[in-house]
C-alpha cells in the first residue's frame, strides 16, 4: 500500500518539475520577446522622427524653389517675360 502511495508522489513530483521547467521556459522565451518587441517599437519610433525630419527639410521654401529651378526649369517672372492678354474684337475694349 505504502509503495503504491509513493509511486504516486514520485508521479506527480516529477510531473510538478517538468511542467515547472516548461513554464520557467516558456517565461524566459516570451520576456526574450517581449523585449524584441520593444527593440523593434524602438527603432521604428527613431525612424518616424529621422523620417519626419526628413520630410521638413525637403519640403523648405529653398528646397522647393531649387528644384523648381533645377528639374522643372522654372525662373522668375519678370516684365519681359509676362504676356499681354490680346484683346478679342468684341470685347468692346479698343486697343
Amino acid at each position: 500500500m505504502w509503495l503504491r502511495v509513493n509511486l504516486f508522489l514520485l508521479v506527480a513530483l516529477i510531473a510538478s518539475a517538468l511542467l515547472l521547467v516548461r513554464q520557467s521556459h516558456d517565461a524566459r522565451r516570451l520576456v526574450a520577446e517581449l523585449e524584441r518587441a520593444r527593440n523593434e517599437g524602438r527603432r521604428l519610433e527613431a525612424d518616424l522622427h529621422r523620417l519626419r525630419a526628413e520630410r521638413e527639410g525637403e519640403a523648405t521654401n529653398l528646397r522647393v524653389d531649387q528644384l523648381a529651378r533645377e528639374k522643372l526649369q522654372m525662373r522668375p517672372i519678370t516684365p519681359a517675360l509676362s504676356l499681354q492678354p490680346a484683346s478679342s474684337p468684341g470685347s468692346g475694349v479698343a486697343p
